[in-house]
């Protein structure tokens, strides 16, 4: 299981090969690098945590046993649905959490129970799965806004795999972990509050994915989904300051006050590096009231030490309001900018234009896709890669789909 087979791809390096477990964290890392990925509800980044194992799987195993296009889609929803029941379980985790990443928390059992099904694990070895993934799972919030806040990613996918991979061999678990055992902690030693509850056989009932009715959210810019907010709220304020003065420029701006959800790790007055200004409040409403935008040359250097951005930061001030709650599917941004002629413009923002509200158009997805994998990729693999997606149902062998991605 950890010999060194060279088989698995990794993303945008064609002559490099990894073994499946490492390719699935050096592939899991690279999805949350810059924090582009999507975002769920209740709050976690769910794909990163399966797809880089199940297309590192894919590749492992044997000619007569490859997965079809449709085997992937099933557990890779199988995969997401696992990490959104669990949180469903707990009021604490429908907030921005304070305590553990989530994606350290629920990833690693996603990926382990998507990897049981593309394994196809019977039950005994699925419950394995699972109970050995959550002895591997958990990392706190203090890494986030650091360089190894994408390492939980990458480690979610790997340890999931891992667990699948021991469970296939053997190896047994307490399978009562995930359930709720007064004088033993489990599940709830993530989330105080955990309870867990049956859930229907399908064989009682047919099934229905959470994603059907939750959809999730996709980022306009690489940055913690709540600054999604603060910026759009932003730009709303800076619209109304270029309609009503006929232009902009820093100097008109009094002070600046954001009125946000309370949450400590993305309330940063001065950011001093890139990772710090993606969960930084302040720094995403002053950029987008200075651009008219947030984008991913945002956090370049040039842009992170602007004298002009500094001196917007050093007017921010910051109120939570009660009814502002660090909830994504309830929280809401305003900004109040007051100029030096004592006039207040205001911009509010309920829903971004890529929440599960109000999400991103196609033509809107293929443009963030296109960007981001031609910075690696040649234009005519990034069409190939679209092409396969596309028609993915048709795909007689997923793992096809690594050599576009390499």
């Amino acid at each position: 299981m950890y010999a060194p087979d060279y088989i698995s791809s990794v993303f945008g390096r064609r002559h490099t090969r990894l073994s499946p477990s490492l390719a699935a964290f050096v592939n899991g890392v690279a999805v949350h690098s810059m924090d582009f990925d999507d975002t769920w509800h209740p709050a976690t980044h769910p794909s990163g945590a399966v797809l880089p194992a199940l297309l590192a799987i894919a590749q492992m195993l044997p000619g007569n046993a490859k997965p079809s296009g449709m085997d992937l889609l099933l557990a890779f929803n199988v995969g997401i649905e696992i990490q959104g029941r669990l949180m469903r379980f707990s009021n604490e985790a429908q907030n921005i959490p304070n305590r553990f990443h989530p994606p350290t928390v629920v990833g690693p059992l996603g990926s382990a129970a998507a990897c049981s099904r593309l394994l196809s694990l019977d039950r005994s070895q699925c419950s394995n799965a699972l109970a050995i993934a959550a002895s591997l799972a958990g990392a706190p919030m203090a890494n986030a806004a650091t360089q190894s806040k994408p390492l939980h990613i990458g480690n979610a996918a790997r340890l999931g795999l891992e667990a699948a991979l021991l469970a296939s061999r053997g190896l047994e678990a307490s399978t009562l972990i995930l359930d709720s055992t007064p004088g033993c902690a489990g599940f709830s030693a993530f989330y105080n509050d955990y309870l867990p509850q049956a859930l229907p056989s399908p064989v009682e009932q047919d099934p229905r994915f959470l994603l059907e009715d939750q959809d999730i959210a996709f980022k306009r810019f690489p940055a913690h989904l709540g600054m999604h907010w603060v910026a759009d709220a932003a730009c709303s304020a800076r619209e109304l300051l270029v309609n009503t003065v006929g232009g902009f420029h820093p100097s008109m701006i009094q002070n600046i006050l954001l009125r946000i959800p309370l949450s400590k790790y993305i309330n940063r007055p001065f950011p001093e590096s890139e990772h710090q200004a993606r969960h930084s409040f302040q720094f995403n409403a002053c950029t987008a009231l200075l651009d008219g935008e947030v984008s991913v040359q945002s956090f370049s250097p040039a842009f992170l030490d602007r004298p002009e951005l500094l001196s917007l930061l050093s007017r921010v001030q910051v109120e939570h309001p009660q009814d502002n709650p660090a909830n994504f599917n309830k929280m809401y941004a305003e900004v109040l900018v007051t100029l030096t002629t004592g006039d207040v413009l205001k911009g509010r923002c309920d829903t971004f234009y890529g929440h599960w509200r109000k999400p991103l158009s196609r033509d809107s997805l293929l443009k963030k896709f296109r960007a981001n994998a031609g910075a690696v990729l040649p234009g005519e693999r990034v069409e190939a890669i679209i092409d396969a997606v596309e028609n993915i149902e048709d795909m007689q062998d997923c793992s096809h789909l690594t050599m576009h991605l390499e």
